[in-house]
């Protein structure tokens, strides 16, 4: 044994004399549980940091193997679920381009600089979702939050959440049940609007006056220095273009390779995205699948359409929620409200929530995932009753 081996034991022994005998002093197991200790406390805190961060991995995978050996069948992947996770794949290694880039460090200064920073960021949040989806505001919006020298950053990133949710109900092509909605039930643009808008409005009046309420001073931290803008911003850019071009129809889906071609060639650095949140997307599609295998035989009364929708958008999300329930009513109007006030609320409620989420606690400057998973969901249950009321408010009077 080493000189240096034999002093490190001593040293941990020393420490627990007071329970040892002369005897025991130098018993190698009980020096061995010493120095084993540390290690087993440090595996320990790994593995709850494990827990609290990849819970939702853990959630959706055992979620999926319990509902498929009930229902005993595995679920059916369609095309257009492979086809969201590449678009979404592609999303993400374009946004961490222009993070590498050190584009969204420099806007975040900008705005750093400027004044009511909550209430910018929560309006271009809603106004975004609007026309490139709620996902894609907050994979843009997120990162750029999470950049800024300031404090308050958890209100804001759920405050964003809750921002494109609401922003995302007032059109059409705002998230995928709202298109499947409208296409399905074949709706003009005005009606769809016009039955909706009272939920969005209000929302946006609720959460300027709550973004107003957000004291975001600046950190005692000195600020970030300025990061040099690289030239492959601008490739990152247009490539980033040709992805919300792609959610929008525009482009084919396969027009999404040439960011998984550029990066493969150019800047594989950016193709470390969070995978985890991709496996979990495809687990969540299963057990929604499983979920409405499970559902369909159960559900046949069209006229609690709203509450079972936004209940079930907590389990399964809105978007299968909508498909699931467009199949036994005619009440349009209520399964629009359903699924957007169902996307408030849990994290399953919307898969814009899991972005938010996933963001924030995989970020390398923030901490407490547990303290913000409670206020994630404390806030947005609130939001959810709050949807409940307005709807029994506005919505039954359309």
């Amino acid at each position: 044994m080493k000189r240096e081996d034999v002093k490190r034991i001593a040293s941990y022994a020393s420490r627990f004399t007071f329970y040892l005998t002369p005897d025991t002093l130098f018993s190698y197991q009980a020096v061995n549980s010493f120095v084993d200790r540390p290690l087993r406390l440090k595996a320990q805190s790994v593995l709850t940091d494990f827990i609290l961060k990849e819970w939702l991995l853990i959630a959706s995978g055992v979620g999926l193997v319990l509902t498929s050996a009930y229902t005993k069948h595995l679920p059916a992947y369609s095309i257009l679920e492979m086809q969201v996770l590449f678009v979404l794949f592609a999303l993400f290694v374009a946004v961490k381009g222009l993070q590498h880039s050190g584009l969204i460090s420099k806007f975040s200064q900008s705005i750093e600089k400027g004044k009511a920073i909550p209430l910018k960021l929560v309006v271009i949040t809603f106004f975004l979702s609007m026309l490139v989806t709620n996902d894609v505001a907050l994979i843009v919006i997120v990162p750029l939050t999470l950049a800024l020298n300031i404090n308050r950053r958890d209100i804001l990133v759920i405050l964003e959440a809750l921002a494109a949710n609401a922003g995302s109900a007032l059109t059409p092509f705002g998230n995928p049940q709202n298109l499947f909605i409208y296409w399905f039930y074949n709706l003009s643009p005005a009606e769809f609007i016009t039955a909706i808008a009272p939920f969005s409005l209000v929302f946006l009046v609720l959460l300027v006056i709550c973004s107003l309420a957000v004291n975001t001073s600046s950190n005692k931290k000195p600020p970030i220095e300025a990061q040099e803008v690289r030239k492959s911003s601008y490739i990152y850019g247009v490539l980033l273009i040709v992805v919300f071009l792609t959610v929008l129809h525009v482009l084919p889906v396969s027009a999404g390779i040439l960011v998984v071609l550029y990066v493969l060639l150019f800047d594989r650095k950016s193709l470390r995205v969070d995978y985890a949140l991709l496996l979990s997307f495809f687990f969540l599609f299963g057990l929604a699948e499983n979920m409405k295998t499970l559902l369909a035989a159960e559900m046949r009364h069209s006229g609690h359409v709203f509450l079972f929708s936004a209940l079930a958008s907590q389990i399964m999300s809105n978007v299968p929620a909508a498909l699931l329930f467009a199949k036994f009513t005619t009440h349009w109007k209520a399964l629009l409200w359903g699924t957007s006030v169902g996307g408030f609320g849990s994290l399953f409620g919307s898969l814009a929530n899991l972005i938010a989420y996933r963001l924030y606690i995989t970020h390398e400057n923030t901490n407490n995932p547990a303290l913000f998973t409670i206020s994630f969901l404390v806030i947005g249950y609130v939001a959810f009753s709050l949807g409940i009321g307005l709807y029994f408010i506005f919505g039954k009077i359309q």
